[in-house]
């Protein structure tokens, strides 16, 4: 039986999983540097994340490895995870009523130790914001420590007027992409 390894320690990424009926026997957090490069953009930067997560971790010739990442993009302007309540304001007044880009991309590693991988580019539009909304936003602590300063999943869904693409992989793990993926890496999904 092959075994499956979560190179993430997001609780969102198992949450995910676990729709596919995909439960991990190991979860184990990559500690790689997650600086974009000089001039990088974000669709590289996120594949190269994924990749970097699921190379950074070992794994034995008996397991498939699964590794994720999540950009939120302005442009060719990376937003990073929102550190601080500074960030959060900074984050949602730039992405407060205009469209931006979600994306996320997921890479397995099959028991051969062939990587496959795979994005998903998601438009989000959010209203215009009210200072108030702002600051509601952040006293709720929601979206700290999310790409974007903000969590789709919670109170932002409030703030979206349209979504192109893929709510999951807003979320954080692409599902229809990660099926495939798991299912040509060896991996039953029933």
């Amino acid at each position: 039986m092959t075994r499956l390894v979560l190179a993430s320690s997001s609780p969102r990424r198992l949450e995910l999983l676990g729709r596919l009926g995909a439960k991990p026997d190991r979860i184990i957090s990559p500690d790689i540097d997650e600086t974009p490069l000089k001039a990088e953009l974000p669709r590289d930067y996120v594949i190269r994340m994924a990749q970097e997560k699921a190379a950074a971790v070992e794994r034995a010739a008996d397991e498939i490895l699964i590794a994720g990442d999540t950009i939120v993009a302005v442009g060719r302007r990376i937003l990073g995870k929102a550190e601080d309540a500074a960030d959060q304001r900074k984050f949602l007044k730039l992405l407060g009523g205009r469209r931006h880009h979600t994306i996320s991309s997921v890479c397995v590693i099959a028991a051969d130790g062939t990587m496959r991988t795979k994005f998903s580019d998601s438009i989000i539009k959010f209203k215009r914001f009210h200072d108030s909304e702002i600051d509601a936003y952040i006293k709720s602590g929601e979206g700290l420590g999310k790409a974007g300063g903000y969590a789709i999943q919670g109170m932002a869904e409030a703030f979206v007027v349209s979504i192109s693409g893929s709510f999951s992989g807003i979320m954080g793990l692409p599902l229809y992409e990660t099926r495939n993926l798991l299912i040509s890496s060896g991996y039953s999904i029933d």
